[in-house]
């Protein structure tokens, strides 16, 4: 159930309503708005009735919440929410820098599939900033299809992320794979990425709803809306409320393409969450040549940031090269994407 307080309630009721709840056998997760201030009671509505809640102090009215996922749901929070990425939360040479993604403007986080170098990474992180890059993306952890594909640099890889983040002030954000491995990425990255591999890796949701380095949750290849937003349901329960959705394509029979981009996911996120949600036209199609253009409709359709791949020499790339744009491209689209954003009421 949703308990929405009037306007100018006090912090004295909020706090003793929370413990109420609580001494019902409920999680109380209250959410502090500009006008109002809501609490999420999640548990079994049968220990109470919507009338006693009702006589709660401060308590304007309660609502229950209809959809399956309650905390990432719309009926909690009908704005989509804003979140920052970056500032002072990394241990590692943190970012002097940070992004907001929900708002207005749409931030474009860039970079290599994966950390391959630190000569390589650094020369694409300046190169994307000067094109208006915002913050950079790069797997230190890789997950392969084949074992004996490259598998990532691990901890190095996060070092030298680390230290292109110092050098140009980009937030960055990588991606991690284990549970286990949750505590070491956190102290590096200003932004976890759980990929589509693992939407589903119940324990690994679990371990990043416990930190509260925010989170990109990519969609996964097979997974229906419903199934997404239970995924996030599970880093929000643990107490995590950054958590950003990403659509990254799906599997289908179609074979002139990586990944189907279902680009219908994001007008419908947005009906159903309060979530931001992000796209990634790069692992979307899976060729370099459409990149431009679904990122484009990407923006179009509603995205609050786009993730792309960019890299000095795409053909000479360790991993995904075929899908990757040169930084010639990069700085090319960039230009691009105002007048896009602009039609729509955003901005790059």
């Amino acid at each position: 159930m949703i308990l929405v307080f009037r306007p100018g309630s006090t912090k004295k009721e909020i706090h003793h309503a929370e413990q109420h709840l609580k001494e019902l056998g409920f999680e109380p997760h209250t959410l502090y708005g500009v006008e109002r201030t809501v609490i999420a009671a999640i548990g079994d509505d049968r220990v109470t009735t919507k009338e006693h809640l009702e006589t709660i102090p401060g308590v304007e009215q309660v609502l229950p919440i209809l959809a399956p996922y309650k905390l990432a749901s719309k009926e909690l929070r009908p704005e989509t929410s804003v979140f920052e990425i970056g500032g002072p939360g990394p241990e590692v040479k943190p970012s002097k820098h940070k992004i907001a993604i929900g708002g207005k403007t749409i931030p474009v986080i860039a970079g290599p599939c994966s950390v391959e170098g630190r000569k390589e990474l650094m020369e694409v992180a300046q190169a994307v900033k000067e094109a208006g890059a915002t913050a950079l993306r790069a797997g230190a952890f890789k997950p392969r299809t084949s074992p004996y594909q490259f598998q990532g640099l691990a901890e190095e890889g996060l070092e030298y992320l680390a230290e292109a983040r110092e050098k140009t002030g980009l937030p960055i954000i990588t991606e991690v794979l284990t549970p286990g491995d949750v505590p070491l990425v956190a102290k590096y990255a200003d932004c976890l990425q759980i990929g589509t591999r693992n939407m589903q890796n119940f324990m690994l949701l679990r371990a990043c709803g416990e930190v509260q380095t925010p989170v990109l949750l990519k969609r996964g290849m097979s997974a229906t809306l419903e199934e997404y937003l239970l995924a996030a349901e599970y880093i929000l329960t643990g107490g995590n409320r950054r958590v950003l959705l990403c659509e990254r394509g799906i599997r289908t029979f179609e074979t002139y393409v990586r990944n189907t981009f279902a680009l219908a996911v994001i007008p419908a996120l947005k009906e159903k969450t309060h979530l931001p949600v992000l796209a990634d036209p790069s692992h979307g199609t899976g060729v370099r040549s459409l990149v431009p253009a679904m990122t484009k409709a990407s923006i179009a359709c509603g995205a609050d940031g786009i993730l792309i791949e960019v890299h000095p020499n795409p053909e000479k790339a360790k991993t995904d090269g075929q899908q990757t744009l040169s930084v010639k491209e990069f700085a090319k689209l960039m230009k691009e994407l105002k007048p896009v954003a602009e039609a729509v009421g955003r901005a790059m």
